[in-house]
């Protein structure tokens, strides 16, 4: 069942994010485009591109997490075995956890707050639709630290 709704959560987001780059893709080739071959720079693809990245790179990051490819120092945990090793994982997790739900979860819901009124001068979006971001990629890093530490629970029980 975890399994499953990992990989529903891992098709999700990389959708998303397929999208993003295609989009990422598009706008700049048509900035290229309108700027060199037209003469006329298009003045929304610059901003579009830059929101695009942001999604991307937002989501990318909360997908490292599901996959464990996020950045992390492996000097202990190669050293450690067993119950200790589990220790250590839980104590990362319990971390990052609390940064997450901090600075990305609380900050990104304060920040799209702070920028509901806040339009973007381009394409005159609302910048809380842009940071929004924030907190759902928070949401979606705190599912995979919750999935993390429950199959590190499922491991040291089937051993």
């Amino acid at each position: 069942m975890l399994t499953s709704f990992r990989n529903l959560l891992d098709k999700s987001i990389l959708f998303i994010s397929s999208f993003a780059l295609m989009l990422l893709v598009a706008t700049v080739t048509w900035q290229v485009f309108s700027r060199y071959v037209l003469n006329d720079p298009s003045s929304w693809t610059d901003e579009l591109a830059r929101y695009a990245m942001v999604w991307l790179g937002l989501l990318g990051a909360s997908y490292l997490f599901g996959i464990k490819g996020h950045l992390a120092i492996t000097l202990l945990d190669g050293y450690l075995k067993g119950k200790a090793n589990i220790a250590l994982q839980l104590l990362i997790n319990g971390i990052s956890f609390t940064f997450v739900s901090l600075a990305m979860l609380k900050g990104g819901l304060a920040l799209m707050g702070r920028t509901t009124q806040q339009l973007s001068p381009a394409l005159q979006l609302p910048m809380s639709t842009v940071y929004s971001i924030l907190p759902i990629s928070a949401v979606i890093i705190l599912i995979y630290l919750a999935l993390n530490t429950l199959e590190l629970f499922c491991k040291s029980n089937k051993k």
